[in-house]
């Protein structure tokens, strides 16, 4: 099914093709300035740190819905071997085989594409099945450390989890500003609460990933307007899945990744600072959320801290 044309009419609005020069290959990271840097590290009150990832476990959130993206499987390839003979110092060494964006990850820019284009308007061909994404591969972004905000859209709304049905909303972004009591500025990151992970952690990984509520087709034109440098939430998909227009599937992220630019994070679990932030009554902090540099990669796992 093509794209209705209310999503070309958003795509035009959101659009940063060229913005930053044709050869641009990270999108909305270029709004992390040094001074937006040195913002960000004004945000640090208490440093109590909040870790925001999931563990990498084989018994991890993926279910099969999303073909070949397994949970992390660990494996020791040398238990206690005395590499130099016998009384020597011993070493035990591991791999492990896992789907990019298994678990708490960011989407490269290139992890989707739309009408045969991706960022900036190059072929979704440049995308190949043995080197990856020859531009805006993971690796170009090679920090990513700015001024955390969490959009706590739960609490904002009074309740611990949003319905499944629920397609957060302009509205709802603008509710969670409010109790945040601060402003969505160039170059933050922000972290969306839709209270999804609760069922996460409680167990229940099928009923986690489906139904979920999650971002609406209409909040990328409210991130662009703020000149967000990246999203994330604590959902599997990221979106409202399934979607709030029939059989428009994944049309936010074409929007943020592909026409905007803008990288965004899924399964995060924000429960922990969602605490944190109302007991110390203020949603901002440095968040430092850089992506494993795989060469190539349209996604990383993540271990990102949030320090208040």
């Amino acid at each position: 099914m093509a794209f209705p044309a209310e999503f070309h009419d958003i795509a035009k609005r959101v659009n940063n093709w060229g913005r930053w020069g044709e050869a641009d290959e990270t999108g909305t990271l270029n709004l992390i300035t040094n001074e937006v840097v040195r913002a960000a590290a004004r945000t640090v009150h208490s440093g109590r740190r909040v870790p925001l990832a999931l563990p990498l476990q084989q018994d991890g959130v993926q279910t099969g819905m999303i073909p070949g993206r397994v949970n992390p499987l660990r494996t020791m390839v040398m238990l206690n071997h005395e590499m130099f003979g016998p009384g020597t110092v011993a070493t035990s060494d591991d791999i492990v085989t896992m789907g990019l964006q298994a678990a708490t990850h960011w989407d490269a820019l290139t992890h989707v594409s739309h009408s045969g284009r991706i960022y900036n308007g190059r072929p979704a061909g440049t995308v190949t099945a043995h080197g990856g994404a020859a531009f805006s591969g993971i690796e170009k972004i090679a920090t990513l450390l700015s001024r955390g905000v969490l959009l706590d859209v739960a609490r904002a709304r009074g309740t611990d989890r949003l319905p499944g049905d629920h397609a957060v909303t302009p509205d709802d972004l603008a509710a969670a500003e409010e109790l945040a009591r601060t402003t969505v500025r160039a170059g933050d990151i922000v972290l969306v609460r839709t209270g999804q992970m609760r069922v996460c952690l409680a167990g229940d990984k099928h009923a986690y990933a489906f139904p979920s509520p999650g971002l609406s087709v209409r909040t990328p034109e409210w991130f662009h307007a703020r000149d967000v440098a990246a999203v994330a939430n604590d959902t599997l998909t990221f979106e409202i899945f399934p979607p709030e227009i029939e059989d428009l599937w994944l049309a936010v992220h074409a929007l943020d990744l592909v026409e905007m630019g803008m990288p965004q994070g899924q399964n995060w679990n924000l429960e922990a600072l969602s605490e944190a932030c109302a007991e110390e009554g203020r949603y901002e902090f440095l968040l430092d959320a850089t992506p494993q540099p795989f060469v190539g990669g349209v996604g990383s796992p993540v271990a990102p801290v949030a320090v208040l």
